[in-house]
């Protein structure tokens, strides 16, 4: 005869398991948003009590539409940027204001160029906020959502002179080099010439870029890092035109740009959108474009 205990404990897992594609699919985009390290397949289904067979079709689904990623082959299972990047469209076009909202105008205004926060989802970098500090004239304002090409952005470079040589060219080579025709007429084509703007970053402690993006466009960034654990989450980045935003311009503001990187750190803590890999179990903080963009 079956164990009772076993009985009533299957009975218990069976009803409080989701039923219904619907409910699945919103209990794994729940489940992964509580895990931002990611979770294998197994994993996900046993916490769910959903069967394997049916666990993996739910999280292909969700692969193919963009809302989740696997590392690799029979990987982990994580959330993309597409689901924050959807908050905070809904966010700008509702009217509500974000955690990062405040900042990013207050930056916008002392600055009057442009001001957007990237988020580093994986091993990119996607824009999810914007604020617009120049009221009239020539207004730079590429579309949230696109993921920013690292070799030739201030937000790449940013990011990367955070990391290794090593490191940081394993991403480039990953993603590609922006060609000059293809970006800015200054972008890095060549290892060394991207190693160049990583040591100018790295000695500054915060990255410029004059047209290697866009032309006529340039832009300084600084990297967002975990208040406890100093890993970079994103980042915070002034972008204009090359006649306003001048280097000895983006010199001058560099002040605010590191005031407001630090500030959004610390406001992360009380974030749920974006988070740190492996933060999660911390605090509630990030995690872990091409055409018109200058970062």
């Amino acid at each position: 005869m079956p164990d009772e205990a076993l009985i009533n404990r299957t009975v218990s897992d069976a009803e409080a398991s989701p039923n219904g594609l619907l409910e699945r699919t919103l209990s794994i985009l729940e489940l992964l948003s509580d895990n931002a390290h990611g979770m294998l397949l197994f994993e996900i289904a046993d916490t769910l009590h959903i069967p394997r067979s049916a666990t993996h079709r739910v999280l292909t689904s969700l692969v193919e539409h963009g809302y989740v990623r696997q590392e690799r082959q029979q990987g982990a299972y994580l959330l993309t940027a597409k689901i924050a990047s959807l908050a905070f469209t809904f966010l700008t076009g509702s009217g509500i204001t974000d955690f990062a909202q405040p900042i990013l105008e207050r930056l916008a205004h002392e600055s009057g160029e442009l001001v957007r926060l990237a988020m580093i989802d994986g091993k990119e970098l996607v824009w999810v906020a914007k604020a617009q500090g120049s009221p009239h004239g020539l207004r730079y304002d590429p579309d949230m959502g696109q993921v920013g090409r690292l070799s030739c952005s201030a937000s790449g470079h940013a990011w990367l002179a955070c990391l290794s040589d090593e490191e940081a060219l394993a991403l480039v080579e990953k993603q590609g080099f922006g060609s000059r025709k293809e970006y800015g007429p200054r972008a890095p084509e060549t290892k060394e010439a991207f190693l160049k703007y990583l040591r100018k970053t790295r000695k500054r402690g915060f990255s410029t870029v004059v047209q290697t993006y866009t032309p006529w466009m340039n832009a300084t960034a600084a990297a967002i890092r975990h208040p406890k654990t100093k890993e970079v989450t994103g980042t915070v980045v002034i972008a204009g035109p090359d006649i306003r935003l001048t280097e000895e311009r983006m010199l001058e503001l560099s002040p605010a740009l590191l005031d407001v990187a630090h500030e959004l750190s610390l406001a992360t803590i009380a974030s749920p959108g974006l988070y740190g890999r492996g933060a999660r179990t911390q605090v509630n903080i990030f995690d872990d474009s091409k055409n018109g963009s200058a970062k």
